[in-house]
């Protein structure tokens, strides 16, 4: 069964810095694509950002491109969300999932992710 545990959300000033970390369980994340989203009240879940499987590239919303950075340590099973310079907009509930298996393109899609993990949030003050 795989789990995915979010965690580094909370409280933060606009212009400021957050980490999120997502553990995985029951998959190896080696060879599948990673990728975050996020929510916000009254709004639908929209991609983020995404980490090919080979971790070799990268790609991002344009809302955070510049400010945000996916990454992730094989060794411990987890993937990273470094979020700078964030924004009053920046506020929602963020998710990890788990994507295709060794797909050939960027997965940015919802419906492209099988597992999710229960969510972290993330509130900015302006």
């Amino acid at each position: 069964q795989v789990q995915l545990v979010e965690s580094g959300g909370g409280l933060v000033q606009a212009g400021g810095s957050l980490r999120l970390s997502c553990a995985a369980s029951g998959r190896t994340i080696s060879s599948y694509a990673m990728g975050w989203f996020r929510q916000a009240p009254g709004k639908e879940r929209e991609f983020v950002s995404t980490i090919h499987w080979s971790g070799g590239t990268t790609f991002y919303a344009d809302s955070v491109r510049g400010r945000f950075t996916i990454a992730r340590d094989i060794a411990k099973n987890t993937v990273f969300l470094h979020m700078n310079s964030l924004k009053p907009e920046d506020t929602a509930v963020y998710y990890c999932a788990v994507g295709p298996y060794r797909g050939s393109f960027f997965a940015t899609a919802v419906s492209q992710y099988d597992f999710w993990g229960q969510g972290t949030q993330v509130t900015v003050s302006s």
